[in-house]
């Protein structure tokens, strides 16, 4: 709800949040990962993340579930005894790797936020952005660029456009605002631009895995031109 008691309505049912394990040095990460739980939870909107109880994705899960919202965290069984700690909130599910974490993180989202992060961050919201600048999805990629932490790779991102490596159309795949209420509010506006994209496709996780355990769970024969995500 916003200040006046009122529930905000939204396009979308389910964000996902990339985020990193560890809170940063800085206490303006931690608040922005509990307003942003804050604005999901005001909107109904439940959170779909990367399953671990520490650093940022710690507080924004924590922050969701305890204000009533529901939360889904996929996590790889290989992660689990590094990224967990201590009590797990809302529904944790284990996946094989780091493959079908993502896929499965993307298959069950209407839209993505980065918060601030490292390697891990950056790769996520790379892969998402690429799949839809690919046509494999046309779903909003927000960056909250808290007190500027992501200057520098939007700099980076307004050279590659520049110097003819991203077309002009998909630099804006990215929507970035400096705090959460205004992130979500773009990302509710966003409509997605087309130029120069594949026939749309998508990702499917491998719908036999008790056939076949140990097989990842995202390849090229997962993405069928039929399935609407």
């Amino acid at each position: 709800m916003d200040v006046e008691g009122k529930v905000l309505k939204s396009r979308f049912k389910r964000v996902c949040v990339f985020c990193g394990s560890s809170t940063g040095k800085r206490k303006c990460y931690r608040d922005a990962a509990v307003e942003l739980a804050q604005e999901l939870v005001a909107r109904r909107l439940d959170l779909v993340y990367g399953g671990g109880s520490i650093g940022l994705m710690g507080l924004v899960s924590q922050a969701v579930h305890h204000a009533g919202g529901n939360v889904l965290g996929i996590i790889p069984r290989t992660l689990m005894s590094k990224e967990i700690t201590g009590e797990t909130v809302g529904e944790v599910r284990p996946v094989a790797d780091m493959h079908q974490r993502k896929a499965e993180m993307a298959r069950n989202s209407d839209c993505f936020i980065a918060l601030p992060g490292g390697y891990g961050t950056l790769e996520e919201l790379l892969e998402v952005i690429t799949w839809a600048q690919l046509g494999i999805h046309d779903k909003p990629v927000g960056l909250l660029n808290v007190d500027g932490y992501y200057n520098y790779l939007l700099t980076f991102i307004d050279k590659a456009v520049d110097d003819g490596f991203i077309k002009p159309s998909q630099r804006n795949i990215i929507v970035s605002a400096p705090n959460a209420k205004e992130l979500v509010q773009k990302l509710e506006e966003y409509v997605p631009v087309h130029v120069g994209a594949i026939a749309k496709a998508s990702w499917e996780v491998e719908q036999q895995q008790q056939q076949a355990p140990q097989q990842v769970g995202f390849n090229a024969s997962t993405l069928q031109t039929e399935i609407a995500l």
